[in-house]
């Protein structure tokens, strides 16, 4: 088994070497590429040095069989025939191929047999409030239909990659030595404050980051639910929060939803407000799975149910995700 990861000294490029190291992944050579500002560059994995080669197009995904790719929608675009035409699996972390009819988008708790046809050798990541919110929402789905989704989605400077949380930290330090806060970044100073906005806005009102939360999540779900979304950012510096209002075809009971929960793939049930027990990004970071809690009845909504999450942005909403894809795939040998 031979994987690549492009955009290896990335965020969520760095995550993946760890991802692979945790969970043992059956690989037998591991290939790095990145730009011409960070090939050369050596990183350890399994008591190896490896080099980060420079993306080129040419022959060097011959004899790949999965590749990882996490630079950026362009990368993706301009090297995907180089990084496929050998047979290798490529899955994206970018919005580039996300909405495609002939990509598959997967989260493998939810639609995991989807990746087995990918006619152009592409699987989609998809966004990452979008993949912790269905994860939270499959095991709900199978007790009544979800017809709607309000969601209020607390998203972390590391969405916006290592540079991002690194000037949220040099922002607070700034302020506490009184010297001009650097603000490159995002809009505007994220020390201190909240920012309603997350990717650019769209015709609608709606941002690029609200308006991938509706159409993901139909495109995952194989439904026909309604999603609508409100992103801001928040200055925590790793784990994404969301707040989840969904409206279910019958009434749901909390103990029902609870339970449904705690039996759920890849989430955790931490729900005991009583003695002040919910999910928090500040202690949930490097964690696997999505936590869930405060479920309760809708107040506005006779079949309502709201409740809060919390995940790990660059592990269960990036890296881990992918990971768990290519794990599938090998457990049903659909690997070349």
């Amino acid at each position: 088994m031979r994987v690549a990861i492009v955009g290896a000294s990335g965020a969520v490029g760095q995550e993946f070497l760890r991802v692979l190291d945790e969970r043992n992944f059956p690989l037998d050579e591991l290939v790095l590429f990145g730009s011409t500002r960070s090939a050369g560059t050596k990183y350890k994995f399994r008591d190896k040095e490896i080099e980060v080669k420079l993306l080129q197009h040419n022959d060097d995904f011959k004899g790949v069989d999965i590749a990882f790719t996490s630079a950026g929608a362009g990368t993706s675009k301009e090297f995907a025939e180089d990084i496929t035409r050998y047979g290798a699996v490529m899955i994206d972390n970018s919005s580039a191929f996300r909405m495609d009819k002939d990509v598959p988008l997967v989260v493998p708790e939810c639609n995991a047999a989807d990746a087995l046809e990918r006619p152009r050798g592409i699987i989609a990541n998809p966004n990452c409030t979008t993949i912790m919110m269905v994860t939270a929402l499959q095991p709900i789905e199978q007790l009544s239909h979800i017809k709607r989704i309000h969601v209020a989605s607390y998203q972390a400077a590391s969405g916006a990659g290592a540079a991002a949380m690194a000037e949220l930290e040099q922002q607070y330090c700034e302020i506490v030595e009184g010297k001009p806060v650097t603000v490159n970044k995002f809009a505007y100073q994220l020390a201190y404050n909240v920012i309603p906005q997350i990717d650019v806005f769209q015709d609608n009102g709606y941002t690029k980051e609200e308006m991938k939360m509706y159409n993901e999540t139909q495109k995952i779900m194989h439904s026909d639910v309604q999603c609508s979304a409100m992103c801001v950012r928040v200055p925590a510096l790793r784990s994404h929060s969301e707040a989840v209002w969904i409206e279910t075809e019958r009434p749901l009971s909390v103990e029902e939803v609870q339970e449904a929960i705690a039996h759920g793939e890849g989430l955790q049930l931490m729900d005991d407000p009583a003695n002040k027990v919910y999910p928090m990004p500040l202690f949930l970071a490097g964690k696997d799975d999505v936590y869930v809690g405060r479920i309760r009845k809708d107040l506005a909504n006779e079949n309502g149910i709201t409740l809060w999450l919390v995940g790990d942005q660059i592990k269960k909403g990036a890296a881990l995700n992918a990971v768990q894809i290519a794990e599938y795939l090998i457990k049903v040998g659909n690997v070349k």
